[in-house]
């Protein structure tokens, strides 16, 4: 099955889609649609240069403009994406978004740094029952990590 891949800018086979680092559904995030009359919480799925992905419990159509809300700044990051694809599954849909500006995708690209860095420090307590600070966390997985992603 091809999709919309909103981090490559092309299509990609679903379960291909390298250019998004899987996150914990434990990432809250507020979709706000033109049609809403308020923001809607969803659970953050994936996130990647230059969109992101998650579930929803409504359709969204291709092209529809949305603005994301994802609290794991301190302010939260605020972006303004584009429905590119969406897909029913059994439990709602999965909807796929790109970010529309410069500024966008380079605060996506912090908001992915902070999400890589909570979930190396919770699996450092999982693997070595060694609690980190943020800061702990954050200069360990940016010495063995960062150049990669």
């Amino acid at each position: 099955m091809e999709t919309q891949d909103p981090a490559q800018g092309s299509h990609a086979a679903v379960g291909e889609r390298r250019g998004f680092i899987r996150h914990p559904a434990s990432i809250p995030i507020e979709i706000t649609a033109a049609c809403d009359a308020a923001p809607a919480t969803r659970r953050l799925r994936d996130v990647g240069h230059g969109g992101l992905s998650f579930k929803a419990s409504r359709g969204l159509e291709p092209g529809e403009m949305i603005e994301v809300r994802i609290a794991v700044s301190n302010p939260p990051t605020e972006l303004a994406a584009q429905v590119v694809w969406c897909q029913p599954t059994h439990d709602g849909y999965d909807v796929g978004v790109q970010f529309l500006g410069g500024d966008d995708a380079f605060r996506a690209r912090m908001v992915e740094q902070v999400c890589h860095i909570r979930h190396y420090r919770r699996q450092v307590w999982l693997d070595e029952r060694r609690l980190l600070s943020n800061r702990e966390a954050a200069l360990e997985w940016i010495s063995k990590h960062a150049a990669a992603s």
